[in-house]
């Protein structure tokens, strides 16, 4: 069979090292409501950047805290890695897993948010929306790695 758009096995514990500390620490940082904005500050390129008491500003160097966008770059990037890569057996079955899987999470995930729409309003929706930048891929890598675990345990139970 031939799976063009996954990644090489070996991506997948890249992944899982990127992946699984971004999530404890970005839950972490959200459950105990840390500020992070004096860590890691840097100069960074902005194409826009609206201040609540200044002018907003265009195509510009500002000073920024980038912990949370290299946490979230950080999440992204692994739950690709751990959802799109090959698995040391790849057929047609897994194949149709991890489509299931990806439909189920979209369909889990879309609810989700059409759920906190109606219920969580002002700031707190900002980390609904924060969140679902990576609960899709969240909700897939459980589910696939679930189904492929009851698979498994099936399989051996069986011989």
């Amino acid at each position: 069979m031939k799976t063009h758009f996954l990644f090489p096995n070996k991506f997948k514990k890249v992944g899982w090292m990127l992946f699984v500390p971004s999530v404890i620490a970005s839950v972490y940082i959200s459950v105990a409501n840390l500020n992070i904005d004096n860590y890691w500050v840097v100069k960074v390129f902005a194409f826009s950047e609206t201040g609540i008491l200044g002018p907003n500003k265009y195509f510009t160097l500002i000073k920024n805290s980038i912990v949370d966008e290299s946490l979230l770059f950080s999440l992204i990037i692994g739950g690709i890695l751990i959802g799109f890569s090959k698995l040391k057996i790849e057929d047609e079955f897994t194949s149709k897993l991890r489509y299931e899987s990806l439909v189920w999470a979209t369909y889990l995930n879309y609810g989700f948010i059409l759920f906190f729409t109606i219920f969580v309003y002002g700031f707190s929706y900002l980390n609904v929306l924060f969140f679902n930048t990576f609960t899709l891929l969240l909700f897939f890598i459980t589910r696939f790695h679930y189904l492929i675990y009851k698979l498994n345990k099936t399989s051996n139970d069986d011989e």
